[in-house]
């Protein structure tokens, strides 16, 4: 038997358990060590506010449909940051170039479970990097979702970045806008936070709801405004603070997974009178002007090869590791008080 996470209501956290499933051709099995919640997309499916669960996404069209869910509860096995030990190859993958084997330490993606079966092709290269803790790969995805938010930005050395919202996904943000150049400006609400921002690079901090936000940016660089800013908490009034944020053609990149309508963003503002660009920045694929060179696996295997490299610290950001049994409580956590942790970790 496996055991699976999932959530079979609005805040309603199981683990259930399921017949394990005969490995078929072309597929390696995975014992999961550990997997990484996601405090941004997961929750939106925990708390019921994920658009699949009310809409269709038809990817012929790239619309959403209305009338028809998605995905319905229960969700299962919802995740996209693992660690595991691959403990079985399909018969068929053998000899294939740069294919883990049994025994090998792997990263990817298979959900809150306590084993996946993965196609091969998504498992080539994923070898954890010699000498990593196999804690760090689980955050080769968020990683990869910072990363391609500042190549998005198009940051050039000495220019001045604002980067809202700094939980795991800010923080790796902000530390890769400052490998990349930036002057980076950190924006939360949390004090706990920015005071683990500055130790990611950040030359300046930011209250969201004490601060001035646009005000002071604007002071900092004589009156200009940031080059650039990157928004990646999914909050609205986030989003139009750094719209109001940057300087007159300046851009904003907009990473957050922002739910419902857009109360708190005014485009009739800033963002029409100062001509700002907006650009979305999505996992599912690199900035357009990168697409010959970059890939989303490119930029995941990059991310872990700079933290193997010690350019990066992802292990201090664990905050909790929460046995998979218990992953309930890991949800409320995450869900009622935020301040409290950083990156949730569930152990298998």
């Amino acid at each position: 038997m496996e055991r699976v996470v999932q959530f079979t209501g609005p805040r309603q956290v199981e683990v259930a358990e399921q017949v394990t499933a005969d490995l078929p051709p072309g597929h390696l099995r995975v014992r999961t060590r550990y997997s990484g919640i996601s405090a941004g997309t997961e929750l939106t499916a925990y708390r019921g506010t994920n658009p699949y669960l009310t809409r269709t996404w038809d990817p012929e069209a790239r619309l959403f449909r209305e009338g028809a869910a998605g995905i319905e509860y229960p969700v299962a096995g919802w995740g996209y940051s693992e660690v595991g030990e691959v403990v079985e190859t399909a018969p068929d993958l053998d000899g294939l170039p740069g294919l883990p084997r049994p025994g090998d330490l792997v990263w990817g993606i298979w959900g809150h479970r306590s084993e996946g079966i993965v196609p091969a092709e998504r498992m080539i290269g994923h070898t954890l990097p010699a000498g990593l803790e196999p804690l760090a790969g689980a955050f080769a995805r968020v990683g990869a979702i910072a990363y391609n938010a500042v190549l998005a930005a198009d940051i050039h050395l000495g220019e001045d970045a604002a980067v809202f919202g700094q939980g795991v996904i800010g923080l790796l943000t902000t530390r890769l806008a400052q490998l990349n150049g930036a002057r980076v400006t950190a924006v939360d609400a949390l004090d706990g936070r920015l005071e683990t921002a500055k130790r990611y690079g950040a030359h300046a901090t930011l209250n969201a709801r004490t601060d001035a936000v646009a005000e002071r940016i604007r002071e900092a660089t004589g009156g200009l405004g940031a080059d650039v800013a990157i928004e990646i908490s999914g909050a609205y009034p986030a989003l139009h603070q750094a719209l109001r944020s940057v300087a007159a053609g300046g851009r904003v990149v907009a990473s957050g997974f922002y739910q419902g309508d857009g109360i708190g963003l005014r485009l009739g503002d800033e963002f029409h009178h100062n001509r700002v660009q907006l650009v979305c920045s999505q996992i599912g694929g690199v900035p357009p002007q990168l697409s010959h060179r970059w890939t989303v696996e490119r930029l995941q295997q990059t991310f872990l090869r700079l933290v193997a490299e010690g350019q990066i610290d992802v292990t201090s950001l664990v905050s909790h590791v929460v046995p998979a049994a218990d992953a309930a409580d890991a949800y409320v956590l995450l869900d009622e008080r935020p301040a409290e942790a950083l990156q949730v970790v569930l152990e298998f």
